[in-house]
């Protein structure tokens, strides 16, 4: 296992957990020199971890279920890896909801898997498109990298 690589592992829909995903890997690269492989788990559903020390788990929410192939990939063995995980979701994105989204779509969903120990988890808000068009939209890339560098500190001591 390499102690600088890290992989940022995400599956997304609508391009927004795609977006956080670079904009995470950027601040890690930029800002604390590590060496990031962003990876859709669409394309590639189990990258091989050996050469990683850190790993990244990104999901979208749709009809308020986690994506089953970020909750495949949670299954896997990280052994002594760093794992950190982001969701995200349009009920994280509002200030109402943002405990209940945190409650549902981060404690119990890594309540089922207990092998993972997540050094950082967050959930960032979405967007909603019906037939091609934003009904909603919560994203906030500014909370992405505020949160990408407290993570950058975490995956580099």
């Amino acid at each position: 296992m390499s102690g600088d690589r890290t992989l940022i592992a995400y599956i997304t829909k609508g391009g927004v957990t795609e977006e956080a995903a670079a904009v995470i890997s950027s601040v890690l690269r930029d800002k604390y020199g590590l060496v990031v492989d962003v990876v859709n788990l669409r394309e590639n559903s189990s990258p091989d971890l050996v050469q990683y020390a850190n790993v990244i788990i990104g999901s979208g929410v749709r009809m308020q279920k986690v994506y089953k192939e970020a909750l495949k990939f949670l299954q896997n063995d990280f052994g002594d890896r760093r794992v950190a995980i982001f969701l995200s979701s349009g009920e994280a994105g509002d200030p109402k909801s943002y405990d209940q989204a945190i409650t549902k779509y981060v404690k119990n969903v890594l309540a089922k898997y207990p092998h993972v120990r997540p050094v950082a988890a967050e959930a960032f808000g979405g967007r909603m498109a019906i037939l091609g068009k934003t009904v909603s939209d919560s994203r906030n890339m500014e909370k992405v990298r505020v949160w990408a560098e407290e993570l950058g500190k975490k995956l580099s001591d």
